[in-house]
């Protein structure tokens, strides 16, 4: 499946466009590989996200073309979540 369609299936990030955006940019990362949003996702793969000030590291554990919103929380797990402090010290 899609990067862009699984992120926005799944409901990690809500339109495909965005998701689509995000990964362009460089934001997101399959099996620390950067990938672009059309970029291909498993079973088993590790997702790493940077959205805003917080980077967040999932586990793909479920496919699927379409998914209920308590279908979509089954889509993945969350290994990590991190704030990221943009502010110099």
């Amino acid at each position: 499946m899609r990067l862009d369609k699984y992120l926005k299936v799944s409901r990690l990030i809500k339109r495909r466009t965005l998701a689509k955006e995000v990964s362009d940019q460089g934001r997101i990362s399959i099996n620390g590989h950067v990938a672009k949003a059309s970029s291909t996702v498993s079973i088993g793969d590790e997702l790493i996200i940077k959205l805003g000030q917080r980077i967040v590291t999932v586990e793909v554990t479920a496919l699927s073309e379409h998914a209920t919103k308590d279908n979509a929380k089954q889509m993945f797990e969350v290994k990590k979540e991190e704030k990221v402090n943009s502010l110099p010290e």
